[in-house]
């Protein structure tokens, strides 16, 4: 049992695709995007029943890792030790990536991510399917953020597959989180060439360096070598006392590689520079997500939105107000057979019928009259929604709000009143001094049970946005009306105030 979880976690911490190399293929233009996002879509299947694999262990592992790179990158500078420029971005913007880390850990929460849709194969099978769309989009543009693109690979996505509305959300952190993959590996390269050039710098400048040339044995381990080769290479040319020290030692590991020496230098300076470059479109597109306008985004990409769109009265109202729409879609989706599309033709296809009928109320050709108003119930049943248990508890206290509060007020109180009640018979004081106990809790316990439910009833039923109209016109004549405050006018500062206070 211990093992298969110890076994669960490592998979967890273990690089996603099963590599460390970095996240980076072919380049492509515009339409390419296009054409890999719909062939894309046609190949992720999607596992409703898998829970998946977790996220946030890796990204904490991937912090903590950037930190040690940190660290040791700032140690080799302050020891006046050349660092490469790639090293350089990550020295100078390590608070950039802090950010990006902790906006993270703030707005992933485990809840959000246990709903997100879950990949049933391929690499990075187990993981959400929108971890699966940020990781080519970052593969295919080199890190390099772009909205217009990303616009692109998300419409092209939904013309073969839709995204729920949660996985729009959920595109910006899961960016930031495939960014902070990426740059974990790049770091790793990092500390590995530095770690290569070290070994190189120590062995140049040992002071009783006589055997020079050094037997094959002296070689680091793989990852550190050509770092090594390369920073041997450069000390050669600096001036020796004695006899000039030779590289016939990396002939045998150079022949078993099957390239030259200059080979090797051009691969060490080139790896150098495409790290650079992918490290600095990482932190730049750092900057640029978190200034992006995401929510509008979202808007902009959803397909329930398009859906919603055709009513005038959805378009008048703000954004908050159509958000509350979508989501409570999307709640009804959870529960539901149909998809979230389908709840918002519905919506929209019973505003149709009921405004055929001659007697129709204004409200009742509004969504949100069916989504959050007196019309939910009815709707309900019509896409087979299945509320939860404590869904149905909620809505029955609900219902009887005030019968409800009153009595968990009375049994809140008899409950705090109990303990010292209990100890006082225990005791074995006589009833006349039990009764005087109750009459002086009575008025403490009953204020605790009153600070308890509210706080209890703020927590199940949080203030919520009240539907409204944007207006961005102004408020046009059919709307407009008087509002009336009685006030008092006592002196001239009272109605100098008044008049400020009038919008």
């Amino acid at each position: 049992m211990i093992k298969a979880r110890e076994h669960r976690r490592k998979i967890r911490l273990d690089d996603p695709g099963g590599e460390d190399n970095p996240i980076r293929f072919e380049l492509f233009s515009n339409e390419r995007l296009e054409q890999h996002a719909a062939s894309l879509a046609k190949a992720q299947k999607v596992d409703i029943r898998s829970g998946g694999f977790k996220l946030m262990p890796r990204v904490r592992e991937n912090s903590r890792l950037l930190f040690e790179a940190y660290k040791s990158i700032g140690k080799a500078a302050r020891e006046h030790r050349a660092i490469t420029p790639a090293a350089e971005w990550l020295l100078d913007n390590f608070h950039v990536i802090e950010e990006q880390i902790n906006d993270i850990n703030l707005y992933f929460p485990e809840k959000f991510y246990k709903q997100l849709p879950k990949l049933a194969g391929g690499f990075l099978s187990g993981y959400p399917r929108v971890y699966g769309i940020a990781w080519a989009l970052v593969a295919h543009t080199d890190s390099r953020f772009s909205p217009e693109q990303l616009a692109c690979f998300i419409r092209a996505y939904q013309e073969v597959q839709p995204l729920s509305i949660g996985e729009l959300w959920a595109i910006p952190i899961t960016l930031r989180i495939v960014m902070i993959e990426n740059l974990r590996r790049l770091a790793l390269k990092v500390m590995r060439s530095q770690a290569g050039r070290q070994l190189a710098d120590d062995l140049i400048d040992q002071p009783d360096r006589v055997d020079f040339p050094i037997k094959t044995g002296i070689l680091p381990a793989k990852p550190l070598r050509q770092a090594f080769a390369v920073q041997i290479v450069q000390r050669l040319h600096e001036p020796h006392p004695g006899t000039a020290p030779t590289v016939d030692f990396l002939t045998p590991w150079l022949s078993e590689l099957g390239v030259t020496l200059d080979e090797i230098v051009h691969r060490e300076h080139s790896a150098q520079i495409v790290a650079n470059l992918t490290v600095r479109n990482i932190i730049t597109s750092m900057r640029a997500i978190s200034a992006f306008d995401w929510p509008q985004f979202v808007e902009d990409s959803s397909l329930v939105d398009k859906c919603l769109r055709v009513n005038p009265t959805y378009n008048a109202m703000d954004f908050l107000t159509r958000d509350r729409y979508r989501h409570a879609i999307e709640d009804l989706a959870k529960r539901s057979p149909f998809s979230e599309v389908e709840i918002a033709s519905k919506v929209i296809d019973k505003i149709n019928r009921v405004g055929k009928e001659a007697d129709t109320e204004l409200k009742n050709q509004e969504p949100g009259y069916y989504l959050i108003g007196p019309g939910r119930g009815e709707f309900e049943q019509e896409v087979s929604f299945r509320p939860t248990f404590s869904q149905t508890l909620l809505r029955s206290y609900i219902a009887h709000a005030a019968s409800a509060y009153l009595d968990s007020l009375a049994i809140g109180t008899l409950i705090l009143m109990a303990l010292p009640l209990s100890v006082a018979y225990a005791s074995g004081l006589e009833s006349l001094s039990i009764i005087l106990i109750a009459l002086l809790a009575l008025f403490p316990a009953s204020d605790i049970a009153t600070s308890l439910v509210n706080r209890f009833v703020i927590g199940v039923v949080p203030p919520r946005h009240l539907p409204r109209l944007e207006l961005k016109q102004g408020i046009p004549d059919r709307l407009q009306t008087f509002v009336v405050v009685p006030t008092l006018f006592s002196n001239e500062q009272n109605v100098k105030k008044q008049i400020d206070e009038l919008e």
